[in-house]
């Protein structure tokens, strides 16, 4: 595979413990079936000393292998789809942006700093607080404040790209301007643009497990964050329940990151 090929020693380690979540994510029905907020055994099972539980229960006497499990699919659904959206919604700005200039650029790029000022993290927990925690919602409020880098960096590239010679061709062709600057000059631009997936994955998967961890999760999904929250109320007895769910966060966001300096080590796609 080209993709595999494309990775050095780093991005395939990356992309092998994200190939496993992944797997966990689509198995999770079949190996951990059922509700995985169901009780299910006795309250505070320690991990290995019941075959039924490996990892052991919560004070609730819910499995929290099926809980990780199902986490795991929650977590990667949230973390995907609002770092692709916000990835989307950055390059259209910032491609707007810089091949549109004047007035136009300046416009988009006082957006784009409005919302820079505040952390993204402040943003999504008051979308969140406003329309109610569902997984739309937590894709949604994480991307509102996740687009800005995209933009600027895509804006920077199509700054440099818009006097190349190939666009006065498509120019001279008699092509649409929007034509020109979304097929001509935004794919020559999207490789530094591609380099922020991994980050905004990354940041994407923290601010999901933070906000369920303060309780503004999809009430009806388990998740990583909630079971960290709910670990810590018996920290001290069991502190299996927070440190299973926050290895495995480590383990994702580590795997990301190893990808994205496997995939762009330079900021650019590799050849």
């Amino acid at each position: 595979m080209k993709f595999w090929r494309n990775l050095n020693w780093e991005g395939r380690v990356g992309a092998a413990l994200l190939a496993v979540l992944i797997l966990m994510a689509l198995l999770a029905s079949v190996l951990a079936p059922g509700d995985p907020l169901a009780i299910s055994g006795d309250p505070l099972l320690r991990p290995f000393t019941v075959a039924a539980h490996p990892l052991g229960t919560d004070r609730l006497g819910r499995d929290v292998l099926a809980g990780l499990m199902h986490g795991t699919r929650t977590t990667l659904l949230v973390a995907f789809f609002s770092a692709a959206a916000a990835l989307v919604v950055g390059s259209i700005v910032g491609t707007l942006a810089g091949f549109l200039g004047g007035v136009g650029d300046a416009i988009l790029m006082r957006i784009t700093e409005a919302f820079q000022t505040v952390p993204g993290f402040l943003l999504a927990l008051a979308a969140i607080s406003i329309t109610g925690p569902s997984v739309p919602t937590l894709i949604f409020a994480i991307s509102l404040g996740n687009w800005t880098q995209a933009a600027r960096v895509t804006r920077a590239e199509v700054l440099s790209l818009r006097e190349r010679d190939f666009v006065a061709a498509a120019r001279t062709l008699g092509m649409h301007p929007l034509e020109i600057a979304f097929r001509e000059i935004l794919p020559n631009a999207y490789g530094p643009t591609g380099s922020l997936a991994a980050i905004s994955v990354a940041a994407a998967i923290l601010i999901e497990a933070a906000l369920s961890f303060l309780g503004f999760g999809d009430p009806n999904r388990v998740t990583w964050g909630s079971m960290i929250a709910e670990g810590r109320t018996v920290l001290r007895s069991a502190p299996y329940l927070s440190i299973v769910p926050g290895i495995a966060l480590v383990v994702t966001v580590l795997a990301v990151h190893l990808i994205g300096r496997g995939l762009f080590p330079s900021g650019r796609l590799q050849p």
